[in-house]
């Protein structure tokens, strides 16, 4: 495979479309579904604790941003979160993504949409790195070999004594970010409309 940028933009997109059907799919499962679970506090516990994941998501992803910079293409970043593991944006988003599927307050939905949001970031990672080997060949490589893929490995952590930061990246990074806390309007909306029997639960899932 030859080092096509336009291709890379492209699985960017088609990344970007998957995740919107995703995101429609679990709104439209939370509308038809409730939980099972009627332990007192359950349901309040576990959306906090969702809550708690999306704002790392968001700490994480920013981050992470002060390092890429945009820079995916022109180099190989390997220093900050980088050098723990190669897709540390993926990680934090797979983060975010089960925080906004615990907002439903079920931990059925909230696992089926991180797997599916894992699926997702699996096979764009292996796409991008078919794309970083033929740009950078044996650098990449010797990355790939050292680095792991999404598990953080502590003990490779190295940093830089000075950044380069692009402010206009890292600030749509933010922004992005912040569009994982539209979860808690969306599905608290659902719950309410449910309460008030204008949605009918039909499903009871743990």
């Amino acid at each position: 495979m030859t080092a096509d940028p336009d291709h890379l933009r492209r699985v960017q997109l088609i990344r970007k479309a998957v995740l919107a059907v995703c995101v429609v799919g679990v709104c439209a499962l939370a509308a038809i579904t409730h939980t099972a679970i009627n332990a007192e506090g359950f349901h309040e516990a576990w959306e906090a604790f969702g809550l708690g994941l999306i704002i790392i998501c968001i700490v994480g992803r920013s981050w992470c941003s002060l390092y890429i910079g945009g820079r995916k293409k022109q180099e190989i970043v390997t220093s900050g979160p980088y050098s723990l593991c190669r897709n540390p944006l993926y990680v934090f988003s797979f983060i975010g993504a089960f925080g906004i599927g615990a907002q439903t307050g079920s931990l059925t939905v909230g696992a089926t949409f991180a797997v599916a949001c894992w699926i997702v970031f699996r096979i764009v990672a292996s796409r991008e790195e078919s794309f970083l080997t033929s740009a950078f060949g044996d650098t990449y490589r010797s990355y790939v070999v050292r680095t792991p893929r999404f598990v953080p490995n502590l003990r490779l952590w190295r940093d830089e004594a000075e950044l380069s930061v692009r402010p206009a990246f890292f600030l749509r990074t933010v922004r992005d970010g912040l569009v994982f806390l539209l979860a808690l309007p969306v599905f608290e909306g659902l719950e309410h409309l449910q309460n008030l029997g204008w949605l009918d639960a039909l499903i009871a899932l743990p």
